[in-house]
Formats: C-alpha cells, structure tokens, sequence
C-alpha cells in the first residue's frame, strides 16, 4: 500500500483514507450509494469495494442495512475494513477479499458497483497498477460478467446499481437484461445544463417487469461553478437520489 491521504465524504460526516497515488475516490461512488434503494434491515452486496467509498456513504445515510463488500486487492480490503472501523461502522461491514464472478455466497436485498470504466483493450492504460484496475477492464466481457454475478446474488425483486460512462449505456443496458434486469431506470449525470451527460446511474430489478424509464438528468453543477442545490444535497447531505 502506498501513502495515505485523509479525506472526507459527504460533507464531512464520513472519514475516510485512501492511497496517494493510483485509484481515487471522487463523487461516483457518493453518487452510486445515494441511488440504492435499501431500507432498514436490508443487506446489500458491493462488487468492487476498493477503500470501501461507496460502502461508508450508504452505511452513513442507511445506519440500519448491513453490507459485504468484495474486492479482489488485499490491501484495498484491509483498508476498507479499516475505514470502516474509524466510522464506528464495521459490525455492519464486511469486506471478503475474493474475485466477484467466483463469489457464490449468499442472498442480497440490493446490489451495487462502480465498476471499471474503461473497456478492455481501449485507449491507453495508466502506469498506476491501483489506477489501473480501478479505470480498465482486465479482460473482455468484464462488465457483463460483473452484472451477472451481482444479479445472481440478488433475491427476487432486489435492485442492481451501476455507475458508469454515458458511452457504456448500450453495453450496460445488454448486461442487465442478459443477467435477468428488467424495469431499467437510467438517471443522466451532467456537469452543467445543456451539456452531454458524462456518467449514468443505471438500476435494474431482478425478475422485474415493466417500462424502462429515462429520468431528468442530474445536473451537478451552476453556471458559477459551484454544485446545484440538488447536487449538494447528495454530495454534501447524504440525501438519496430516487431511480
């Protein structure tokens, strides 16, 4: 493990470290815990967990769920465990080290991943082994096989949430049906009004029927820099975010 940086999340309610260099943490993994839809007593499983971002924000807005994160770097998983602990969060987290597609255990109410953006073998890849891992598939079909091992482990009805690059939404929109997803919801995230969304919030239920639907994008931020209104409440407050 490399250096350590202290930092915080959602507005200073989560501490939170994470490595220097390499992979990090920014407002993807805030947006992903705001969208899952767990309620008290719930159990959701986290594919990918890193420093364990994602799992902090949805323990801090949800103090009545339970989580198990898995992630395939050791270092990683001993750090999530650790943040978890400065949090007075880990008798409600738990973090296997295991690679997902082979993790078989369990039966999850929800499920949600930031998964790798980048796909394998696209553009050129970071010299950071943590940045690299984090940013580009290790293989082809990575993000179908992510969805896949995520929804299996979801009981009937339970929702998938994804975050990934507005480019990926075909692919990620095929991985969720090929893995028994249906009632998509898709919220756009933009960086200013009028402008192409750059990253998609995507969530599916299993075994669902119904219509897809296309929300209103959420705009980050206002034309002086500063976030939304709306932005703020989820970066800032820790308020959900209804796919």
């Amino acid at each position: 493990m490399t250096e350590l940086t202290a930092d915080r999340l959602l507005g200073g309610r989560v501490r939170f470290s994470q490595p220097a260099t390499g992979y990090r943490a920014a407002i993807d993994p805030v947006l992903l815990a705001a969208a899952v839809p767990a309620r008290d007593g719930q159990s959701v499983l986290e594919g990918g967990t890193g420093a364990g971002a994602a799992a902090l924000c949805l323990l801090a807005r949800l103090p009545g769920i339970r989580l198990t994160g898995i992630e395939t770097d050791a270092a990683l998983a001993a750090l999530a465990r650790a943040n978890a602990a400065a949090n007075g969060m880990d008798a409600r987290l738990q973090v296997i080290k295991a690679d997902l597609p082979g993790f078989r255990d369990g039966r999850f109410d929800h499920a949600m991943a930031n998964p790798p953006f980048q796909p394998h073998g696209s553009g050129s890849e970071s010299p950071v082994a943590g940045r690299r891992r984090a940013d580009r598939e290790s293989g082809p079909g990575m993000l179908a096989a992510w969805t896949e091992s995520l929804a299996r482990r979801l009981a009937p009805r339970g929702s998938l949430t994804l975050v990934l690059p507005a480019a990926r939404l075909s692919e990620c929109l095929a991985a969720c049906r090929d893995a028994g997803l249906g009632a998509i919801g898709v919220l756009p995230v933009a960086p200013r009004m009028g402008q192409a969304a750059g990253r998609i919030l995507v969530q599916g239920r299993k075994s669902a029927r119904g219509p897809d639907r296309l929300l209103a994008p959420l705009v980050l931020h206002a034309p002086d820099g500063r976030f939304t209104p709306e932005a703020e409440r989820v970066l800032r407050e820790g308020a959900a975010l209804a796919i």
